[in-house]
Formats: C-alpha cells, sequence, structure tokens
C-alpha cells in the first residue's frame, strides 16, 4: 500500500475557527492526542506571533513525540530583505522544530498588486527562503499559496514558483487552495500537470495538497489530488478552520485507507478515529457534528423500518463499511417512522429481547407511535425508551415515588426593569420505600436547583446518584404558534463514569416536562448501575 503522509494543521489553521480559543495546555493535549493516532507532521503555530505559541514549541523541544514531527510555521522572507536577515525566518529556525512550513504567493495578481513585488523578486523570496531553513537542517514544506488560483491565470509562473522552492530543497511542495472555490475535476488536472512537471527529477519534491472548503470540496479536493500523484495531505480535525473550514483530515483518512487503498495511519490506529474526533472536539469546546462521515453519532444510525429490517440480514445494504474500523457503532433509532426490526433490534441493545413476541412488539410499537404524536421523541432518549418498554412488559417498578416539588425563582432590583442575578431554590418531598425524604436545592436556574435537590433527597437510599452529571439540557417548543400555551418538549443527557444517556419530557409546563425528563434520567441511570428498589445493591 502507498504511503500517504498525513500533515494536520489543526492548531494553526484549526484554530482561525471563530469559537476556537486553544490554551497552552490545550495545544499540548492535542499534540499528544494526535500522535498516538499516527499524524506524521503536527503543525504547531506561529513560532514568535505570541507568548502562548512562543511557550508551545519550547514545551515541544523538552517533550519529544513518539512518531510525530512538529512544523514550525511562517512566511518567506519579505521583499528586498535576504532570507538570513529575515526576523521571521530567523524564528522558524530558533523555535527547535524539526520542520518548517513555510508561505509562499504562486499567483503572479497576488505577487504584483497585494505584495507589490516583480515577479523575479517573488522567486527570490522562494528560493532564498527555502535554501536558507534548508541551511539551518530544517525538513522544508513549502505552502503554495492561492496556487489554483495562479495556475488558472498564469500556469507557466505557478509552477515557476514550485521550481524555484524544488530547486533550493524543498522537501514537500503543497498547493494550496486557498480560496476554496475549486472544484475536484479542476484540483485533479492541476496536481496532475505539476507532477508531471516534476516526473523527469530524479528525486523529486513530495507534491502536498491544502484545500479549504468554502465549496464544500474540501474533503473531494483532496482525495482528487491523491488520484493525480498528491502523497501528502493537509487538513484539521474535524475540518475547524477560519471561514467555512478546511479539509476534514478525519474524513480524508478514512476514505484513503478504506476506499482508495492507500495507508495514512494504518488500520489499528484508524480504529481510534472517532475518538480523536470527540477528544478534539470536546477541548476545542465543540460537539463532532453527529452527521460528521465516519465519526458522528448519526454517521451509521438507522431510523426507517424498511433500513433496520435489512440490516439484520444484510448491514452492508446501509453501512458503506463496517463501523467499527473507526472505532465507531452502528445503532438503531426508534421514532414514529419505525418498523418492528427497528423495534427489535433497539429493545436488544437496551436488553429486552422481543424477537419472539411480535404482539408484544407491536403494541410497543403503537405505544411509541402514539408518544411520538403527543410530543415524545426518542431518538435521542434512550433511557426514557427503555422506561417505556419495561412499563409495557409489566418490568418497571419506580425507584422513588414525589409527593411534592415547589420552585422559588427570586431577582430584587433597584436599577431598573431588567433582572441580572435571579437564583432559584427548589424544594422536593419524595418517599424511597416506607422512607420520606425532603431536600432543598439552590441554582442560578430552577431545573438546576430541581436537579441538584433531587439527588440530596435520593442520595442516602441510592449513593449513585451522586456520580450521575446533567451535562445538556435542550428545550423545543412543539406548537409555537400556541405561544406560551405551547406544548414543551425538554430532552435531557445525562452521563456517569460509564457513559451518557439520554431522556425526555412533555408538557404544557416547561418546569413540569423539565422533572419528568429529569427523573427519568435518574431512573434510568439507576437501572444501568443495577440498583435495587429502596437501596443500594444488585438487582433489577
Amino acid at each position: 500500500m502507498t504511503k500517504v503522509i498525513t500533515y494536520d494543521s489543526t492548531l494553526r489553521d484549526g484554530e482561525q475557527a471563530q469559537g476556537v480559543a486553544l490554551s497552552l495546555e490545550d495545544k499540548l493535549n492535542i499534540v499528544r492526542r494526535l500522535d498516538e493516532f499516527g499524524i506524521d507532521i503536527i503543525e504547531g503555530g506561529f513560532p514568535a506571533s505570541n507568548p502562548k505559541d512562543i511557550a508551545f514549541f519550547e514545551e515541544m523541544r523538552n517533550n519529544p513525540l513518539k512518531h510525530a514531527r512538529i512544523a514550525a510555521f511562517g512566511s518567506t522572507c519579505r521583499k528586498g530583505v535576504p532570507a538570513q536577515d529575515d526576523p521571521g525566518l530567523a524564528d522558524l529556525v530558533n523555535s527547535g522544530a524539526p520542520v518548517a512550513a513555510v508561505v509562499g504567493k504562486t499567483w503572479d495578481e497576488q505577487v504584483l498588486r497585494a505584495l507589490q513585488a516583480t515577479l523575479e523578486e517573488n522567486l527570490r523570496m522562494i528560493a532564498d527562503s527555502v535554501a536558507f531553513l534548508k541551511e539551518h537542517g530544517m525538513e522544508v514544506v513549502f505552502d503554495a499559496e492561492h496556487f489554483f488560483d495562479g495556475y488558472r491565470a498564469n500556469p507557466e509562473y505557478a509552477i515557476e514558483c514550485l521550481r524555484a522552492a524544488a530547486l533550493a530543497g524543498a522537501d514537500s511542495i503543497d498547493l494550496c487552495e486557498t480560496n476554496g472555490g475549486a472544484l475536484p475535476f479542476e484540483v485533479e488536472a492541476a496536481v496532475a500537470s505539476v507532477v508531471e512537471a516534476f516526473s523527469s527529477w530524479d528525486n523529486p519534491p513530495r507534491i502536498g495538497i491544502h484545500c479549504h472548503n468554502d465549496s464544500g470540496c474540501a474533503v473531494a479536493n483532496t482525495l482528487a489530488a491523491v488520484r493525480a500523484g498528491a502523497t501528502q495531505v493537509q487538513g484539521t480535525i474535524n475540518g475547524y478552520g477560519e471561514r467555512v473550514g478546511n479539509a476534514d483530515l478525519i474524513t480524508v483518512i478514512a476514505n484513503l485507507e478504506l476506499k482508495m487503498g492507500f495507508t495514512c495511519v494504518g488500520a489499528a490506529n484508524l480504529r481510534q478515529a472517532t475518538g480523536v474526533a470527540a477528544y478534539v472536539a470536546e477541548v476545542c469546546n465543540f460537539a463532532v457534528w453527529k452527521h460528521t462521515p465516519y465519526v458522528g453519532s448519526s454517521a451509521f444510525a438507522h431510523k426507517g423500518g424498511l433500513h433496520a429490517s435489512a440490516m439484520a440480514r444484510f448491514p452492508g445494504a446501509y453501512e458503506h463499511i463496517d463501523p467499527s474500523l473507526v472505532g465507531n457503532d452502528a445503532h438503531t433509532l426508534v421514532s414514529e417512522l419505525a418498523g418492528r426490526a427497528s423495534l427489535v433490534a433497539k429493545a436488544a441493545s437496551l436488553g429486552f429481547d422481543l424477537s419472539d413476541d411480535p404482539d408484544t412488539v407491536e403494541s410497543i410499537l403503537q405505544e411509541v407511535k402514539r408518544q411520538e404524536a403527543a410530543g415524545h421523541s426518542y431518538e435521542v432518549a434512550d433511557g426514557s425508551l427503555a422506561l417505556l418498554v419495561a412499563r409495557m412488559l409489566g418490568k418497571y417498578e419506580p425507584y422513588f415515588t414525589l409527593e411534592s416539588f415547589r420552585v422559588i425563582v427570586d431577582d430584587r432590583e433597584d436599577t431598573g426593569a431588567l433582572a441580572k442575578d435571579a437564583q432559584s431554590e427548589a424544594t422536593i418531598k419524595v418517599h424511597v420505600g416506607p422512607d420520606r425524604f425532603v431536600a432543598t436545592g439552590e441554582g442560578v436556574g430552577p431545573v438546576g436547583a430541581l436537579s441538584k435537590a433531587l439527588k440530596l433527597a435520593l442520595s442516602t437510599a441510592y449513593p449513585q446518584v451522586k456520580d450521575m452529571h446533567l451535562v445538556d439540557f435542550k428545550v423545543r417548543l412543539l406548537d409555537e404558534s400556541t405561544g406560551t400555551d405551547a406544548i414543551t418538549r425538554v430532552a435531557i443527557t445525562t452521563r456517569d463514569e460509564n457513559g451518557t444517556w439520554g431522556t425526555v419530557g412533555v408538557s404544557e409546563n416547561i418546569i413540569e416536562a423539565s422533572w419528568n425528563a429529569l427523573v427519568e434520567s435518574i431512573e434510568y441511570g439507576l437501572v444501568r448501575q443495577g440498583a435495587s428498589r429502596g437501596g443500594e445493591g444488585d438487582g433489577a
């Protein structure tokens, strides 16, 4: 299998995405995770642009990686300045990074209008910069900025810029689709011309590709470049980047390895892909978009009854790969669109065997449809679905019963009509077997206060609740035309040390909907942990 070198730019190009702000520790943690994943080159940022990046390169000098090589990013020397006198190039050398990624212009209009230099001076800047970095023992990646625009406008000059970098010793020439507007057939043709231009060289440089996603083609353009002969691919984890982002490096790697016969990180490491995507998203304070190819939570989710029925007999009908190859899982979603096969498969994943009871399956299916017509949604509420199935099977027994709850929201202002510091207090009274528990919880919001009060009240009988944490809370009005009288659906995601689960509550009263979703989250969490009714222990 032909090796394609992977070049990650999450810490530089990815950090330019709106909403991404990484601390030094964040950057170091991402580097370690990408090194473990098997990425070949990790771009760390500008070595002298800010104190954080300076500290990053200092840390990396003292913490060698197992596999990856760190790249420092910068520009060619300035117009009229010899390379040895350019402070930016000196910063690249002084960074201690083994790889230098140096960006230079290859579009004649950019040279003349933005750089305000002659075409010959631009060639000098490229060649001298690459030669200077090579003289200092660095591996050099030449990033050919706006290459595809330049190639479209003046192919002879664009390739002459690449030749100048190669003659000066560049190890890799990476063609940048900077504007993100090219289409795959254009990229493939241009890359093929570049590969042809170096085909007679005894030791040609690697040809790489760096794509942005403004036309939605970054991954496709990257794959087209590899088809044309590129052997190095640049991208960012989850496609983070300026404007609409960069090529998603994980999607690129998965396609190259699983569809095109190349090797990037290897089959064993590829099974980390879903975990890597989630890890980087978490550090960036995002969630992986559920519909992300290969690694999204819905990438192998099946909702339609026909799909689920076929999946039971022929998984390849609706799954283009085995999800385990990228560390993901297939799962069935149950909704009003579900058929019997969907429900049987989903129930099995929740611990219920319905395969030999078609009448019960039909009854449960009709109840799911009735509940969804009333506003419930079980696609992301496995906990609520499991409790519904248990009720229908006569296996449900509550862990506690509610006597009453009360929520007070209080704010006192004397500076105007707008509230600023509202606080919530919730008092609940519940019964666990013969015992009665009363507890009060405080929080900024009423749901947080209810959650604290409920966990406090139950903690004596069920210490497990202390380890359950509400991690997501969503509210949706199901009939906006009725305003404040609309049916409200609340979806809650809860986490413990063994994973996450979702529950749902529906009511015209948002507090009641929230309470019901909260109660089911606690009850299903106790089911998952095998807590006995009436107290801690093993049981059903």
